[in-house]
């Protein structure tokens, strides 16, 4: 436990009461991104009219006249993902993940602005009244799936660098769950891709892998700030 209080602030002055409060708040908002997206996504793909999750993918719920409640889900999720990667910064640097795990967590939290700001084509009859086929994609579409790559890319790439950081600290259990969410994430859009599991559903299951470890690992750095915070109050008194 004290290795692990100790990273967390390895190389930094004793932080004061205030700063880890909001050190904490911004951890926080990884808590809260991880299953918003999701949880928002999954009671609008069964509620919304014409939506069928074995055909229409997530980013199509930014359409029609309810579109706007998955765009604010898309923008939200992303400034909520930008403020955890502050929040993870402020924990960790210059220790381990400190570097890397920030930018990486915020190019999610960029990625998911932009999808939510280009919308994909109406298609395959969502939203009712869309064309019954696919016609390619417009630039704004394009957009949106730049997006989406740099969201999914960033956040595969943190899952290892997590890995690493757990790794070094001997906490395997929480090691190898990092690795094996990176994999599955790039195993479920491999199959999707090849079209060996529908391509929605596959990158709907993916979705709900990586915002489970952003509100798990979430929860674990807001875990060790409590512990550095009774090893600071240990060694005071």
């Amino acid at each position: 436990m004290s290795q692990i209080a100790g990273d967390s602030v390895a190389g930094q002055s004793m932080p004061s009461e205030a700063t880890t409060k909001v050190t904490k708040a911004l951890l926080a908002c990884g808590v809260i991104a991880g299953p918003l997206f999701m949880v928002v996504s999954l009671v609008q793909a069964f509620t919304r009219p014409g939506f069928d999750l074995k055909r229409h993918a997530i980013s199509m719920l930014s359409l029609g006249d309810l579109g706007w409640i998955q765009i604010t889900n898309f923008e939200l999720t992303g400034l909520l993902a930008i403020a955890f990667a502050v929040g993870i910064r402020r924990a960790l640097h210059p220790g381990r993940a400190g570097t890397w795990g920030p930018p990486l967590i915020g190019a999610y939290g960029v990625g998911f602005i932009i999808a939510g700001i280009f919308r994909i084509d109406p298609a395959l009859g969502f939203p009712p009244g869309a064309p019954a086929g696919f016609n390619g994609f417009s630039w704004h579409a394009s957009l949106h799936f730049l997006g989406f790559t740099v969201a999914f890319i960033g956040l595969i790439a943190a899952c290892f660098v997590f890995a690493r950081r757990f790794a070094s600290l001997h906490l395997r259990g929480w090691s190898a769950y990092c690795a094996a969410s990176g994999v599955a994430a790039i195993a479920l859009i491999a199959l999707g891709n090849a079209s060996v599991i529908a391509t929605s559903v596959a990158y709907a299951v993916m979705g709900v892998v990586t915002s489970g470890w952003i509100a798990l690992v979430a929860l674990r750095l807001l875990r060790e700030q409590d512990e550095a915070s009774r090893s600071r109050a240990e060694r005071l008194v």
